[in-house]
């Protein structure tokens, strides 16, 4: 006798964050601010799912393509945490109401912010390391060698990094307008 197949039921989808309940949370806690703050009080704790939220929210996008390789994604996720609580009371439910998009984006440039500051200091790093190679090619060695330690520089990324720093500094500097254009001219 033929039994009829079961088909297996279709699993939902259960994502991390319930989007709807941290934007429920994020009306009270927003309502409470603006209370505390027309009281002169202080502002409120955190309540401690928007805290979880923000963590998983962080945590989980560490471990996408673009940031996995980073051996500093722990500092990553501690600024993305940092900056979100210090944001946490400029979300407008009035404008959105979608709190997990907004602290994505949040975390989201924290995340350039530290890599752009880990470049920096590794840039640093060889740069100084070069210093003292080239210091310690001019004295010799008690053995009477010299220190040749240059071939383990990455000097193309340290180009790389000045010739980007140098764009920068360029892009940066504000045209002038108007009469300043003018009078910049006949200098």
């Amino acid at each position: 006798m033929n039994t009829p197949t079961k088909i297996p039921a279709k699993k939902t989808k259960v994502n991390y964050v319930d989007n709807k309940k941290l934007y429920g949370e994020m009306i009270h806690f927003i309502n409470s601010c603006r209370e505390a703050e027309a009281q002169g009080e202080h502002r409120p704790k955190i309540p401690e799912y928007i805290g979880v939220c923000i963590f998983r929210i962080a945590t989980r996008l560490a471990t996408k393509p673009n940031f996995a390789s980073y051996t500093y994604k722990d500092e990553m996720v501690s600024d993305g945490i940092e900056v979100c609580i210090r944001y946490l009371h400029n979300f407008d439910p009035d404008k959105s109401a979608n709190p997990f998009a907004y602290f994505t984006q949040i975390i989201y440039y924290a995340f350039l912010q530290r890599i752009q500051k880990e470049k920096k200091q590794q840039y640093i790093k060889n740069k100084s390391f070069e210093n003292s190679v080239m210091m310690n090619t001019l004295v010799d060695d008690p053995t009477g060698r010299y220190f040749d330690t240059h071939h383990s520089i990455d000097s193309n990324k340290t180009a790389d990094f000045e010739e980007k720093l140098a764009k920068a500094r360029t892009k940066s500097k504000t045209k002038l307008v108007g009469i300043e254009a003018i009078i910049g001219d006949i200098d």
